[in-house]
């Protein structure tokens, strides 16, 4: 399970809710199975009675009993991390294919640059006069509003 959890390249704090998530998954089917171990067992009767009359057969819980716990986990996973992450996804590649020269630019390592030429996977960025760096496309965080001498 941490295997999926961190190829899904998700950051801490939902990767934090996705593992609190799996660990109640987790116990809930636990306790379900230590439920249903009680459940085969015989009721208690009081004395003088032999238990033909009036018990009830245990009841097994059904397969769509046992699936809608795991159906309504997977939603709350669904909208607590896979949706907010795949959204941040699609405004990063609208970004990045807005990219246009002449745009000021943050990378993820935290550089600070105007973009001065653009190919299909990367980026050059002129950082200070006469100073260009080539950076992937993918490692622009976001575009800067205003001037970046504005941010110091």
């Amino acid at each position: 399970m941490d295997k999926f959890l961190n190829s899904l390249n998700l950051n801490s704090k939902s990767l934090v809710c996705s593992k609190i998530i799996s660990a109640l998954v987790i116990g809930w089917a636990f306790f379900g199975q230590a439920m249903l171990a009680i459940a085969d067992e015989a009721p208690a009767l009081p004395a003088g009675t032999t238990g033909a009359e009036g018990a009830a057969p245990g009841a097994q819980p059904g397969f769509g009993q046992m699936i809608v716990p795991f159906l309504l986990m997977f939603g709350v996973m669904y909208f607590l991390v896979m949706r907010p992450q795949q959204k941040k996804m699609k405004e990063q590649q609208s970004m990045l294919a807005a990219l246009a020269s002449g745009d000021d630019v943050l990378t993820t390592s935290g550089i600070f640059g105007s973009v001065a030429g653009l190919t299909e996977k990367f980026v050059t960025l002129e950082v200070a006069k006469d100073v260009k760096i080539k950076v992937l496309k993918s490692q622009i965080s976001q575009v800067v509003k205003g001037k970046i001498e504005e941010i110091k």
